[in-house]
């Protein structure tokens, strides 16, 4: 019998859990055995390396806790399938209106023309047009990125039909015209080339005016929008602006082939210096009650604005697991992956996140579903609002979308304003019971935890296709402070009442609050980490022991652990389609954020906690300099300026080569093969460390590009280094 049959969706649970067993028991003998080698072979009170064995004891104390914590996500992954067909065949007549929201902030880090292909990409959708609305939501207030839209509404009216009729992949026109080609002989060859044309016309346009810094007198004539800016118009100093660029209940607003549009909406929120606007959480908020007004549509979209959508279908296939008649109603909304466009053939800065869209969301996903990351995200309305999950009471989205009254576009823009002032959320709940949280550099994971604590499932899918294509960091720093915002932003979520285990008991499996608490340690992990790159190696050049010589039965636990969780790794990358370059990579970049971004969101958090600073949004930028991308598609990391997370860096790799040295040295020219015995792992650590900064050590004496590591950044590492060798520290 069909147990599918009727479904609109399909779970698989993913398999070898014999595996998976031989892999946690064995993995946990040998910690076991490792502990019970620390604590009796503690060295006695005023001995030489005691604090040091303290140290790195607690260090491996931790690090099995942290690898127990990232079981609950290995033990029963599941892998969904839709049916679109069925859905089209059986409530084609009763799809539900949809709002896509897109943020954006300030037009020199985003720039416009960005914008507007992930506009035009979600414009491009296989869906009623009628039911389909964007919004835009612009926190800079620019009128820079209001002439872009103007100009995306206008071609939309031409690329639109364009993608339907010859069935195009890439949805957005820059994804499209860079990867796509055709045939001169090819019958639509010339409307290919025209509307190839219209886009780098409208293109010109744009980053005209964005060298300007301003729009002509001419343009300003043609629509009466730009009215809202004047010389007093500024990016944190500014009234509400809503404009409605199409509104598809227009009969007369119709493309060139004279099909229906979508509804196109800006937004700029009003800003003023004395209010504290909770930065994009507070933008999706606005964008929920405006768009209540407006479109209300029952299913919301909310995206990136440099995530273009690359998956025609991927709305049908959110709209699988809402209007599923048996499970449906017990989803509050449905997470896609994060995909790149830009990404290096070896993912120099391990951006493609591959193994945590395939190991650790549908190991979230068996747990009861994955977290929401701000993007690629499909939310119910409802739940987004605060409404709580009842059996009793479904929430039915194969019905017309409740009509809005108001039929004057601009009376109903002057109506939404007061929905976007400063003033409106006081002594409200919004932010706190109704809309996303505020409070956290990730607000939307809050948001999502607090979903699943009030009843909700959430699914997680991805289909072979990508459904999103976005931008990747393209230097190690922007790799760098993105990753130190997410690690703030999960440590924040672990000291507030939102900590998983906290407020999840009771309500949510403990699997559940594992899995969520993994990245909520990130910022902590820093710790233990450093304490094995850094007191290994000291004590190695100092003659201290720290690890049972190769001799010993003692060390067959370490070298156990140690090898066969990096052939576990290795496997699992190359299981799912990595190379062994890019498990280097992403080796690499798991040490650099560790020491780097985790050890700042730390700090940073616990100095916000003291009061001496306060919380900040960082944008990650979307664009870079040409020579930098030169070298980032040629795979050369890029340095550049000076940093304290470069500092960082260059003194563990400064460090751990002035100790392999010093440590063979002492083999070679004193200690003899005894030494070696004794220090074997130590030398063993201290060296996979050099290979692994090697790229550190040709940056700082090998190039002399742009993107080398500045000589004041070597000199300053090779001080600390210097200092920590002449003063003994155990």
């Amino acid at each position: 019998m069909d147990t599918t049959e009727g479904r609109l969706f399909e779970v698989k649970v993913g398999k070898g859990r014999a595996w998976k067993w031989l892999y946690a028991g064995s993995m946990l003998l040998g910690l076991l055995l490792i502990w019970v080698y620390r604590a009796s072979h503690v060295p006695e009170a005023g001995e030489k390396g005691r604090w040091a064995w303290t140290a790195v004891f607690a260090a491996e104390l931790w690090f099995g806790f942290y690898w127990f914590l990232t079981l609950s996500i290995r033990w029963n992954p599941i892998y969904r399938y839709t049916y679109k067909d069925k859905l089209s065949h059986s409530f084609e007549d009763k799809l539900p209106a949809i709002d896509v929201f897109i943020c954006t902030t300030d037009p020199t880090i985003e720039p416009p023309i960005v914008v507007i292909n992930t506009v035009l990409s979600v414009l491009a959708y296989d869906y009623p047009p009628e039911k389909l609305n964007v919004y835009l939501s612009d926190d800079g207030g620019s009128i820079l990125t209001f002439y872009a839209m103007i100009e995306a509404s206008l071609f939309a009216k031409s690329w639109i039909p364009f993608c339907k009729k010859f069935n195009v992949k890439y949805m957005a026109p820059s994804l499209f015209f860079s990867k796509s080609s055709i045939p001169i002989h090819d019958p639509s060859f010339s409307k290919w080339v025209a509307m190839e044309k219209l886009y780098k016309e409208m293109k010109s346009r744009i980053e005209a005016s964005m060298k300007l810094g301003d729009i002509s007198n001419e343009i300003k004539a043609g629509h009466e929008g730009f009215t809202n800016w004047s010389s007093k118009t500024s990016s944190n100093d500014h009234h509400a602006i809503i404009k409605i660029l199409i509104d598809g209940r227009d009969q007369n607003a119709r493309d060139f082939e004279g099909f229906a549009m979508p509804t196109i909406v800006y937004m700029a929120r009003e800003k003023h210096p004395k209010y504290q606007l909770n930065f994009k959480a507070g933008a999706l908020n606005a964008l929920l009650r405006i768009s209540e007004q407006i479109s209300n549509g029952s299913i919301i979209l909310t995206i990136d604005c440099d995530m273009c959508a690359n998956n025609v279908e991927s709305i049908r296939d959110a709209l699988c697991f809402f209007m599923d008649e048996e499970r449906g109603h017990e989803y509050a909304f449905v997470q896609f992956p994060h995909n790149f466009e830009n990404l290096t053939q070896q993912d120099l800065y391990a951006s493609s996140f591959k193994m945590i869209h395939k190991v650790y969301f549908p190991g979230l996903d068996g747990l009861g579903g994955p977290m929401y990351t701000g993007s690629c995200c499909f939310h119910r309305r409802d739940c987004l609002n605060g409404r709580k999950y009842s059996e009793l009471n479904k929430i039915e989205l194969k019905r017309e979308n409740p009509k809005i009254q108001e039929t004057n576009m601009s009376t109903l823009e002057e109506r939404t304003k007061n929905l976007a002032s400063c003033s409106y959320e006081e002594n409200t709940q919004w932010g706190k019971e109704m809309g996303l949280k505020y409070g956290c550099p990730v607000e939307d994971v809050m948001t999502g935890f607090s979903i699943k604590c009030r009843g909700w499932k959430s699914a997680y899918f991805s289909p072979k296709r990508e459904p999103f294509l976005g931008l990747a960091p393209t230097t190690l720093s922007q790799a760098l402070i993105q990753h130190k915002r997410w690690s703030e932003g999960y440590f924040q979520i672990l000291l507030s009442k939102f900590c998983p285990f906290l407020y999840g008991f009771g309500k949510t499996k403990l699997g559940l609050q594992m899995g969520y608490s993994i990245c909520c340690f990130w910022a902590i992990n820093s710790i233990p980490t450093l304490i094995y790159i850094f007191i290994p190696s000291i004590c190695l050049i100092n003659g201290i022991f720290l690890f049972p010589s190769v001799s010993s039965l003692w060390f067959m636990p370490f070298a156990f652990v140690m090898t066969f969780s990096t052939v576990v790794s290795i496997w699992e990358s190359l299981l799912h389609g990595l190379t062994l370059k890019c498990w280097w990579n992403d080796t690499r970049m798991w040490l650099y954020r560790r020491t780097t971004s985790d050890l700042f969101a730390l700090v940073d958090t616990i100095l916000k906690l003291l009061g001496f600073i306060d919380s900040t949004f960082v944008i990650t930028p979307k664009v870079a300099d040409e020579e930098a991308y030169k070298r980032y598609e040629k795979e050369i990391m890029e340095f550049g300026s000076t940093s304290p997370m470069f500092t960082i860096l260059c003194t563990i790799a400064m460090l751990n080569l002035l100790c392999l040295v010093g440590g063979i040295i002492k083999v070679i020219m004193n200690e003899g093969i005894g030494y070696l015995d004794h220090m074997f792992l130590q030398l063993l650590l201290c060296g996979s460390l050099i290979l692994l900064n090697f790229t550190i050590f040709q940056a700082s004496f090998f190039r002399n590009d742009k993107g080398c590591i500045p000589m004041s950044t070597t000199l300053s590492s090779m001080a600390i280094v210097i200092v920590v060798y002449f003063i003994p520290i155990f």
